[in-house]
């Protein structure tokens, strides 16, 4: 098997399982893009296996601390494994993610799945050279009606990945409503956001929705309403979500009159719309932003930091006294400190004195390893004015 030797002081001896191109001492036996390799210290031990690409910046992931092949037998035994541990969670079974990439020993293979249909994502090239046989892997252990490619996400650049979607195995359905927690959602698997829904965020629209009842809440980045919807149904007066997208307000629309529930929609964008909603001097008792990630490398961090603050600064001075502010981040790249840093700086700003209420993370079925801090993600607070200080 060809190899790499990885340098001294490298990430890899601390337990994370990435390989940069700054990190390699020695490339031996000729590896082609897409093939495993030997993962070795600068002492010739080993370090286990991993999949080669040298177009990205990523050269190596590890995916064993042995020696391993990727064959059907191996993506049966971590698909099983993953499917394993997600039902001893706890979670809805019917639409969760099943394999979440490094977080599952499977870099770049993320497996969702809606009802009795999956849908594949392949993010690395050596995984998606081997799709196929992951999907064959998928209808040994799952068995599925359907397995549907989602394979248009932009992290595939990366790796030298074009776009592409369409089906690898069964009939895709047509859009279908699905019930979860509670709520009747439509999930479209070809033309939905992401694989058709934020999976990641179920858990936070439930705990959201329980500071709702009776209030004015206002959705900002409502996506296709998860919590618009889920504050509607748990009581809350009146709700108003906003999203840019014309197709996620139609799929929220459709959602809400699915679940017979009265939410009003706006397509705008967020920042012009807080801008205009203050100047018509609207008030709220608790809004939630939950945008889109702002960044996707540290350098383009200052930037966001700008557009989150902005948002925050436009939504406090939207809350009344004692409302209520809930708030997430999805990027790994902005992390707890600088996260309460900047809801910090704005709530100065904005002249406001902040209580926290509750934190929130990524649902467990996106789990977090350890020694991989870019698998922790999705942040999320909850915080109230305090009137009268």
């Amino acid at each position: 098997m060809a190899g790499v030797v990885v340098k001294p002081r490298a990430r890899i001896y601390h337990g994370h399982d990435w390989v940069y191109s700054s990190d390699i001492k020695k490339i031996f036996g000729d590896p082609s893009p897409g093939d495993i390799v030997s993962l070795k210290d600068f002492k010739d031990r080993p370090l286990g296996s991993g999949i080669y690409n040298p177009k990205s910046q990523i050269v190596v992931r590890r995916f064993s601390r042995q020696k391993q092949q990727l064959d059907v037998e191996f993506f049966k035994r971590r698909i099983q494994r993953a499917v394993d541990h997600r039902e001893t969670l706890g979670l809805d079974m019917q639409a969760i993610r099943l394999v979440w990439s490094e977080s599952d020993g499977l870099p770049g293979v993320i497996v969702d799945r809606y009802g009795d249909h999956l849908v594949l994502q392949t993010l690395t090239l050596a995984m998606d050279q081997r799709k196929t046989t992951i999907a064959e892997a998928l209808q040994s252990v799952i068995k599925p009606k359907s397995i549907t490619e989602r394979n248009d996400s932009p992290i595939r650049g990366a790796e030298g990945l074009e776009s592409v979607k369409g089906l690898l195995f069964g009939s895709t359905p047509e859009a279908f409503d699905l019930q979860i927690g509670g709520l009747i959602y439509q999930v479209d698997m070809l033309e939905g956001q992401k694989t058709g829904l934020y999976l990641d965020q179920l858990a936070n629209h439930a705990a959201v929705a329980e500071l709702s009842k009776d209030l004015r809440v206002l959705d900002v980045f409502s996506h296709q309403g998860g919590f618009a919807l889920a504050c509607k149904q748990a009581g809350a007066a009146e709700v108003t979500g906003i999203e840019i997208s014309a197709s996620a307000v139609a799929a929220a629309q459709i959602n809400a009159t699915r679940n017979d529930l009265k939410v009003n929609f706006v397509k705008a964008n967020a920042f012009d719309h807080l801008r205009e909603l203050e100047s018509q001097k609207a008030s709220f008792d608790l809004i939630i932003l939950d945008p889109p990630s702002f960044t996707k490398n540290k350098g383009s961090l200052s930037g966001a930091l700008r557009g989150y603050k902005e948002i925050h600064l436009r939504a406090l001075k939207l809350l009344q006294p004692g409302g209520r502010l809930a708030t997430f981040s999805c990027s790994h790249h902005i992390n707890h400190e600088t996260f309460t840093q900047m809801i910090s700086g704005a709530a100065v700003d904005a002249k406001r004195t902040l209580r926290r209420l509750a934190n929130y993370s990524q649902r467990a079925d996106h789990p977090v390893i350890a020694t991989l801090p870019e698998t922790e993600y999705l942040r999320g607070f909850a915080y109230e004015t305090m009137g009268g200080w």
